[in-house]
Protein backbone atom coordinates (compact mmCIF):
# COMPACT_ATOMS: atom_id res chain seq x y z
CA UNK A 1 0.00 0.00 0.00
CA UNK A 2 1.46 3.44 -1.31
CA UNK A 3 1.99 5.78 1.82
CA UNK A 4 0.43 8.65 1.35
CA UNK A 5 2.06 12.22 0.18
CA UNK A 6 1.82 15.16 2.73
CA UNK A 7 1.01 18.06 1.48
CA UNK A 8 3.87 20.65 0.61
CA UNK A 9 2.31 23.43 2.10
CA UNK A 10 -1.02 23.78 4.40
CA UNK A 11 -1.23 27.71 4.33
CA UNK A 12 -2.59 28.97 1.00
CA UNK A 13 -0.50 31.35 -1.08
CA UNK A 14 -0.44 35.03 -0.94
CA UNK A 15 -1.36 35.08 -4.07
CA UNK A 16 -4.71 32.88 -3.61
CA UNK A 17 -5.50 34.89 -0.21
CA UNK A 18 -5.10 38.38 -2.11
CA UNK A 19 -7.60 37.20 -4.66
CA UNK A 20 -10.01 36.85 -2.01
CA UNK A 21 -9.57 39.20 -0.02
CA UNK A 22 -9.93 41.44 -3.26
CA UNK A 23 -13.71 39.69 -3.63
CA UNK A 24 -14.55 40.38 -0.09
CA UNK A 25 -17.91 42.04 1.03
CA UNK A 26 -18.44 45.81 1.01
CA UNK A 27 -18.64 47.08 4.15
CA UNK A 28 -17.53 50.27 6.07
CA UNK A 29 -14.63 47.91 7.97
CA UNK A 30 -13.63 46.46 4.66
CA UNK A 31 -13.45 49.65 2.65
CA UNK A 32 -11.10 51.20 5.14
CA UNK A 33 -7.60 51.05 4.13
CA UNK A 34 -6.67 49.62 7.39
CA UNK A 35 -8.05 46.37 6.10
CA UNK A 36 -5.94 46.53 3.08
CA UNK A 37 -3.26 43.29 3.06
CA UNK A 38 -0.08 44.72 3.75
CA UNK A 39 1.71 43.93 1.37
CA UNK A 40 -1.17 45.14 -1.03
CA UNK A 41 -1.26 48.46 0.68
CA UNK A 42 1.12 50.72 -1.58
CA UNK A 43 0.45 53.74 0.58
CA UNK A 44 1.75 51.46 3.71
CA UNK A 45 4.35 50.51 1.95
CA UNK A 46 5.64 54.34 0.81
CA UNK A 47 5.46 55.27 4.35
CA UNK A 48 9.00 56.57 5.42
CA UNK A 49 8.70 54.00 8.58
CA UNK A 50 8.50 51.13 5.61
CA UNK A 51 12.32 52.27 4.04
CA UNK A 52 13.70 49.24 5.58
CA UNK A 53 11.51 47.05 3.91
CA UNK A 54 11.87 48.70 0.55
CA UNK A 55 15.74 48.15 0.77
CA UNK A 56 14.87 44.63 1.13
CA UNK A 57 12.92 44.15 -1.71
CA UNK A 58 15.49 46.00 -4.27
CA UNK A 59 17.77 43.63 -2.93
CA UNK A 60 15.91 40.59 -3.21
CA UNK A 61 14.02 41.29 -6.50
CA UNK A 62 16.86 41.75 -8.80
CA UNK A 63 18.88 38.60 -6.27
CA UNK A 64 16.29 36.10 -7.19
CA UNK A 65 15.49 36.96 -10.58
CA UNK A 66 19.22 36.70 -11.85
CA UNK A 67 19.52 33.17 -9.79
CA UNK A 68 16.51 32.47 -11.73
CA UNK A 69 18.26 33.13 -14.71
CA UNK A 70 21.37 31.43 -13.37
CA UNK A 71 23.88 33.96 -13.76
CA UNK A 72 26.87 33.25 -11.51
CA UNK A 73 28.69 36.18 -13.17
CA UNK A 74 29.06 39.75 -14.75
CA UNK A 75 30.95 41.72 -16.40
CA UNK A 76 30.25 45.64 -15.88
CA UNK A 77 30.24 48.19 -17.81
CA UNK A 78 30.49 51.49 -16.90
CA UNK A 79 30.79 54.71 -18.69
CA UNK A 80 29.13 58.07 -19.82
CA UNK A 81 25.16 58.57 -21.16
CA UNK A 82 25.95 61.37 -23.38
CA UNK A 83 28.78 59.76 -25.61
CA UNK A 84 27.77 58.88 -29.26
CA UNK A 85 28.18 56.26 -31.26
CA UNK A 86 30.24 57.21 -34.61
CA UNK A 87 27.25 57.51 -36.75
CA UNK A 88 26.09 60.03 -35.07
CA UNK A 89 28.63 61.96 -33.86
CA UNK A 90 28.79 64.61 -37.33
CA UNK A 91 25.23 64.72 -36.25
CA UNK A 92 26.22 66.13 -32.84
CA UNK A 93 28.51 68.99 -34.15
CA UNK A 94 25.85 70.08 -37.06
CA UNK A 95 23.39 70.54 -34.13
CA UNK A 96 25.78 72.81 -32.24
CA UNK A 97 25.07 76.80 -32.81
CA UNK A 98 27.67 78.50 -30.31
CA UNK A 99 31.28 77.94 -30.10
CA UNK A 100 31.49 76.27 -26.68
CA UNK A 101 28.62 73.69 -28.02
CA UNK A 102 31.00 72.87 -30.87
CA UNK A 103 33.90 72.58 -29.05
CA UNK A 104 31.86 70.11 -26.78
CA UNK A 105 30.44 68.24 -29.31
CA UNK A 106 33.97 67.68 -31.11
CA UNK A 107 35.35 66.14 -28.34
CA UNK A 108 32.04 63.97 -27.61
CA UNK A 109 33.11 62.86 -31.38
CA UNK A 110 36.80 61.92 -30.26
CA UNK A 111 35.39 59.73 -27.64
CA UNK A 112 32.77 58.06 -29.66
CA UNK A 113 35.46 55.47 -30.65
CA UNK A 114 34.94 54.54 -27.61
CA UNK A 115 31.22 53.16 -28.28
CA UNK A 116 32.50 50.52 -30.59
CA UNK A 117 35.49 49.46 -28.15
CA UNK A 118 32.36 49.12 -25.51
CA UNK A 119 30.37 47.43 -28.22
CA UNK A 120 33.31 44.77 -29.00
CA UNK A 121 34.47 44.35 -25.17
CA UNK A 122 30.62 43.15 -25.00
CA UNK A 123 31.20 40.95 -27.83
CA UNK A 124 33.91 39.17 -26.66
CA UNK A 125 32.84 38.40 -23.26
CA UNK A 126 29.36 37.40 -24.13
CA UNK A 127 31.35 34.56 -26.15
CA UNK A 128 32.11 32.84 -22.91
CA UNK A 129 30.11 29.99 -22.71
CA UNK A 130 27.80 28.61 -20.15
CA UNK A 131 29.92 26.64 -16.94
CA UNK A 132 29.57 22.77 -16.45
CA UNK A 133 26.45 23.71 -14.12
CA UNK A 134 25.05 25.27 -16.58
CA UNK A 135 25.91 28.68 -14.79
CA UNK A 136 26.30 31.87 -16.81
CA UNK A 137 29.61 33.76 -16.79
CA UNK A 138 30.79 36.82 -17.58
CA UNK A 139 27.00 38.46 -18.50
CA UNK A 140 27.43 42.17 -19.50
CA UNK A 141 26.19 44.08 -16.99
CA UNK A 142 25.63 48.16 -17.44
CA UNK A 143 23.13 50.82 -16.34
CA UNK A 144 20.65 50.16 -18.83
CA UNK A 145 20.74 53.44 -20.49
CA UNK A 146 22.07 55.19 -23.65
CA UNK A 147 25.90 55.85 -25.16
CA UNK A 148 28.37 53.45 -23.57
CA UNK A 149 25.70 51.68 -21.62
CA UNK A 150 23.76 51.12 -24.62
CA UNK A 151 26.97 50.03 -26.52
CA UNK A 152 27.44 47.12 -24.04
CA UNK A 153 23.92 45.51 -24.01
CA UNK A 154 24.23 45.95 -27.76
CA UNK A 155 27.81 43.69 -27.87
CA UNK A 156 25.71 40.85 -26.24
CA UNK A 157 22.68 41.06 -28.28
CA UNK A 158 24.78 40.95 -31.43
CA UNK A 159 26.11 37.75 -30.00
CA UNK A 160 22.57 36.47 -29.58
CA UNK A 161 23.34 36.73 -25.18
CA UNK A 162 21.64 38.02 -22.60
CA UNK A 163 22.22 41.10 -20.93
CA UNK A 164 21.34 43.04 -17.80
CA UNK A 165 20.48 47.01 -17.22
CA UNK A 166 19.69 48.13 -13.85
CA UNK A 167 18.54 51.59 -14.28
CA UNK A 168 17.05 53.95 -12.14
CA UNK A 169 14.46 56.63 -11.73
CA UNK A 170 15.26 59.84 -12.36
CA UNK A 171 13.38 63.56 -12.65
CA UNK A 172 14.10 63.14 -15.88
CA UNK A 173 12.91 59.82 -17.48
CA UNK A 174 15.41 57.51 -18.59
CA UNK A 175 14.17 54.53 -20.44
CA UNK A 176 15.75 51.44 -21.20
CA UNK A 177 17.89 50.78 -23.79
CA UNK A 178 17.14 48.71 -26.60
CA UNK A 179 19.57 45.74 -26.34
CA UNK A 180 18.86 45.09 -22.36
CA UNK A 181 17.29 41.42 -21.94
CA UNK A 182 13.58 42.93 -21.03
CA UNK A 183 13.23 39.40 -18.03
CA UNK A 184 17.00 41.23 -16.78
CA UNK A 185 15.81 44.52 -17.23
CA UNK A 186 15.22 46.38 -13.28
CA UNK A 187 14.51 49.93 -11.93
CA UNK A 188 16.12 51.08 -8.87
CA UNK A 189 15.02 53.72 -6.47
CA UNK A 190 17.82 53.30 -4.33
CA UNK A 191 21.31 54.44 -5.99
CA UNK A 192 22.96 52.38 -3.10
CA UNK A 193 21.06 49.24 -3.79
CA UNK A 194 22.13 49.76 -7.76
CA UNK A 195 25.40 49.87 -6.77
CA UNK A 196 25.37 46.83 -4.68
CA UNK A 197 23.88 44.67 -7.48
CA UNK A 198 26.48 46.41 -9.90
CA UNK A 199 28.60 44.76 -7.83
CA UNK A 200 27.46 41.08 -6.22
CA UNK A 201 28.61 39.41 -8.92
CA UNK A 202 31.17 41.39 -10.76
CA UNK A 203 34.19 39.85 -12.32
CA UNK A 204 35.64 42.32 -14.15
CA UNK A 205 34.44 46.02 -14.40
CA UNK A 206 35.63 48.36 -17.79
CA UNK A 207 35.02 52.21 -16.89
CA UNK A 208 34.61 54.58 -19.71
CA UNK A 209 35.15 58.41 -20.08
CA UNK A 210 32.10 59.96 -18.32
CA UNK A 211 31.10 61.85 -15.62
CA UNK A 212 29.95 62.10 -12.04
CA UNK A 213 27.77 59.30 -12.22
CA UNK A 214 30.75 57.18 -13.75
CA UNK A 215 33.36 58.70 -11.04
CA UNK A 216 31.09 57.64 -8.22
CA UNK A 217 30.43 54.37 -9.23
CA UNK A 218 34.32 53.46 -10.06
CA UNK A 219 36.11 54.94 -6.78
CA UNK A 220 33.49 53.88 -4.37
CA UNK A 221 34.80 50.45 -6.10
CA UNK A 222 38.54 51.35 -6.21
CA UNK A 223 37.67 52.24 -1.76
CA UNK A 224 36.54 48.91 -1.32
CA UNK A 225 39.18 46.88 -2.66
CA UNK A 226 41.75 49.13 -1.55
CA UNK A 227 39.84 48.88 2.12
CA UNK A 228 39.92 44.88 1.83
CA UNK A 229 35.96 44.68 1.55
CA UNK A 230 35.90 42.98 -1.77
CA UNK A 231 38.83 40.99 -3.49
CA UNK A 232 40.69 42.28 -6.50
CA UNK A 233 39.32 42.13 -10.42
CA UNK A 234 40.11 43.40 -12.92
CA UNK A 235 39.19 47.32 -13.85
CA UNK A 236 40.06 48.44 -16.72
CA UNK A 237 40.10 52.52 -17.43
CA UNK A 238 39.69 52.90 -21.33
CA UNK A 239 41.23 56.31 -22.40
CA UNK A 240 44.69 57.42 -21.43
CA UNK A 241 44.42 60.60 -22.87
CA UNK A 242 40.88 61.18 -20.74
CA UNK A 243 42.00 59.85 -17.14
CA UNK A 244 45.13 61.15 -17.31
CA UNK A 245 43.99 64.89 -17.43
CA UNK A 246 40.72 64.61 -15.66
CA UNK A 247 42.42 62.76 -12.52
CA UNK A 248 45.98 63.25 -11.56
CA UNK A 249 46.46 59.92 -9.77
CA UNK A 250 50.00 60.48 -9.55
CA UNK A 251 49.70 64.12 -7.57
CA UNK A 252 47.38 61.97 -5.35
CA UNK A 253 50.35 59.41 -4.20
CA UNK A 254 52.99 62.53 -3.69
CA UNK A 255 49.86 64.43 -1.28
CA UNK A 256 49.99 61.10 0.45
CA UNK A 257 46.26 60.68 0.53
CA UNK A 258 46.89 56.97 -0.94
CA UNK A 259 49.68 54.75 -1.69
CA UNK A 260 51.76 53.85 -5.04
CA UNK A 261 50.59 50.76 -4.49
CA UNK A 262 46.97 52.03 -4.72
CA UNK A 263 47.95 52.78 -8.33
CA UNK A 264 47.91 49.23 -9.08
CA UNK A 265 44.31 48.69 -8.42
CA UNK A 266 43.49 49.43 -11.84
CA UNK A 267 45.13 49.21 -15.46
CA UNK A 268 44.79 51.93 -18.51
CA UNK A 269 43.94 50.57 -21.87
CA UNK A 270 42.67 52.05 -24.95
CA UNK A 271 41.33 49.15 -27.07
CA UNK A 272 38.82 46.09 -25.99
CA UNK A 273 41.60 43.58 -27.19
CA UNK A 274 44.17 44.87 -24.37
CA UNK A 275 41.45 44.62 -21.60
CA UNK A 276 40.30 41.25 -22.41
CA UNK A 277 43.74 39.78 -22.39
CA UNK A 278 44.60 41.67 -19.21
CA UNK A 279 41.34 39.77 -17.77
CA UNK A 280 42.64 36.46 -19.11
CA UNK A 281 46.06 36.88 -17.68
CA UNK A 282 44.38 37.65 -14.27
CA UNK A 283 42.21 34.65 -14.18
CA UNK A 284 44.31 32.42 -16.13
CA UNK A 285 43.97 29.05 -15.82
CA UNK A 286 40.71 29.05 -13.81
CA UNK A 287 38.86 30.25 -17.03
CA UNK A 288 40.15 28.54 -19.84
CA UNK A 289 37.28 29.36 -21.97
CA UNK A 290 37.97 33.50 -21.79
CA UNK A 291 40.94 33.19 -24.50
CA UNK A 292 38.00 31.68 -26.98
CA UNK A 293 36.48 34.13 -27.01
CA UNK A 294 38.11 36.97 -28.08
Amino acid sequence: MDKPVPPKRVFHPAREEAEIAAHATSSPQTEHEAYRLAFQDMDFLLRPDLRPVRFQLELLKPELLLDEANIASTFVFYGSARIPEPDKADALIAAASTDHQRRIAESLKAKSKYYDEARKLARMCSRVPEDEDGKKQFVVCSGGGPSIMEAANRGACDEGRESIGLNIVLPHEQLPNPFVTPSLSFQFHYFALRKMHFLLRARAVAVFPGGFGTFDECFELLTLIQTGKVKPIPILFFGHDFWNRVVNFEALVEEGTVSPNDLNLFQTVETAEEAWDLICAHYGAEHEDLHCAK
